[in-house]
């Protein structure tokens, strides 16, 4: 059985994006291997965050990961910041790392442009997600096309540690897959659909009410004709509206056109909005038990104390073959 390890940040709302490019892939790998979900919240803080917010954000989006289908039985759902070798092997893998491979990281260009000053936990943050991985020894990452650049990084320090203090880490590869991986904003088609955009109606929050996810489709934008067809060079807005449709009522893009064929934006728009709605009903009913129980905190700590299990030895392990002494 491989082992697997994904997370998402603790900062902003999740969206269907989240959901469709990663929440139903992380139910679907739980039946197969054995998985460690987390909330990375360090890597949150590598920008200024509101304690409040980060605290709320942080309970909401591991209730997210339960109420959308993750078993606490079946995977290890946990806060990065609860194992604490995430931080000392993170420590570690920065010191392998070399500066011009964190210059040369397309992220840290693109959220450090324009501001005056930046956090170094920005910059080296690429080493602490190396860390996230290697304490599993994981050999799939779920991950986006903007995270393949950290993955290749990771792949590079665990060769250098083995070649450096003896064979230890495997090389985790990148699970992508087929479909799903990329939602576009509903504003703009040429760019992803981000939880971060200070659009709120360019995203479908997972939280949002039937009534302002009705809205949000009714407003977003298309082309100038009506026709529904999929064709993401000349139609990008109305494709991946299709695509969103596609995904959440489990169609083909060409069952999609036929059943529109001739009837324009309105009724597909409109259609889109209960399928949505009909999918995240549910998941957003059982988000509002898991919060108002509690018993999140509990499978947090369950899923902390198998994460630390794991990743204590691999810390350990670490220590003893870079000459540290160990207690």
């Amino acid at each position: 059985m491989k082992r697997v390890l994904s997370g998402m940040q603790s900062s902003g709302q999740l969206t269907i994006g989240n959901y469709i490019g990663a929440l139903r892939n992380f139910v679907k790998l739980q039946e197969l291997h054995r998985c460690y979900f987390m909330v990375v919240d360090m890597h949150a803080i590598t920008v200024p965050q509101d304690p409040a917010a980060l605290r709320e954000q942080t309970e909401s989006i591991a209730s997210l990961y339960i109420a959308s289908g993750l078993d606490p039985n079946k995977a290890s759902v946990f806060l990065q910041s609860h194992v604490h070798a995430h931080a000392e092997l993170g420590w570690i893998m920065t010191t392998l790392t070399h500066m011009g491979e964190l210059e040369r990281m397309t992220q840290f260009k693109d959220k450090s442009e324009g501001k005056e000053s930046v956090g170094a936990g920005l910059f080296t943050y690429p080493s602490l997600m190396a860390a996230d991985i290697l304490l599993y020894n994981a050999d799939l990452i779920p991950v986006g096309d903007d995270q393949k650049q950290h993955l290749e990084l990771t792949r590079d320090l665990a060769n250098r540690f083995n070649n450096r203090f003896g064979e230890m880490f495997v090389m985790p590869q990148p699970y992508m897959p087929e479909v799903g991986a990329r939602i576009m904003s509903l504003d703009d088609a040429s760019k992803k659909m981000s939880k971060s955009n200070p659009n709120a109606g360019s995203f479908i929050a997972m939280l949002d009410s039937p009534d302002v996810i009705r809205k949000k489709l009714s407003r977003a934008v298309t082309d100038s004709g009506r026709e529904v067809k999929y064709d993401p060079q000349n139609k990008p807005e109305v494709s991946n509206l299709m695509s969103i449709y596609s995904h959440f009522a489990e169609m083909s893009l060409a069952e999609i056109e036929a059943k529109y064929d001739g009837q324009g934006y309105g009724p597909f728009k409109k259609e889109l909005a209960e399928v949505i709605v009909s999918v995240l009903e549910p998941i957003q009913e059982r988000y509002q038990q898991i919060r108002k129980s509690g018993e999140i905190f509990d499978i947090l700590k369950k899923g902390a104390q198998e994460a630390a299990e794991v990743a204590n030895q691999t810390l350990l392990e670490v220590k003893k073959r870079m000459g540290f002494i160990v207690g």
